[in-house]
């Protein structure tokens, strides 16, 4: 059986396409006893509200047709940010050379946060160019990789 989020997914593509949109991602997490369907979008550009709003109508209608989720949830779409999360192979493909953010499950050298720039990506391993040189990080390391804004 699909997971939830990708059967969303085959669902949304089109949608998004339509409005003149990619799809960034598809998350349906558990998150305070509730469970949300959150869709990310890009676009050249900037995503506005509108874009937003020309996805969520029609998608909401095919959601309620297909029906791919048993009980209630909280359906989102929204961009992805200028600090989204990096999680799929054409994501870090995308971003080679940019900076990013690394969180980790378990403190590597007294750190749990790592930003620097964002060298490869090799079968979910990142490699990272930091003040400190090259850091290999593994799949089984990293928590969440995000794009760094600085403020």
């Amino acid at each position: 059986m699909a997971k939830v989020s990708d059967t969303v997914a085959a669902l949304a593509l089109p949608v998004v396409e339509e409005a003149g949109c990619t799809l960034w991602d598809v998350e349906y997490v558990k998150e305070a006893g509730a469970w949300f369907l959150r869709v990310y979008i890009d676009k050249e550009g900037g995503v506005s509200i509108d874009d937003c709003e020309a996805v969520s109508r029609p998608l909401s209608d095919l959601l309620d047709e297909a029906d791919p989720i048993e009980g209630s949830y909280t359906f989102e779409v929204s961009s992805a940010g200028a600090d989204r999360a990096l999680k799929k192979r054409p994501h870090f493909a995308k971003y080679l050379g940019a900076e990013v953010e690394v969180k980790l499950y378990r403190p590597r050298e007294g750190r749990k946060e790592l930003v620097g720039t964002l060298k490869d990506y090799r079968d979910g391993d990142v490699v990272l160019e930091t003040g400190g040189g090259e850091t290999i990080l593994t799949r089984q390391e990293i928590a969440l990789v995000r794009l760094y804004v600085r403020i």
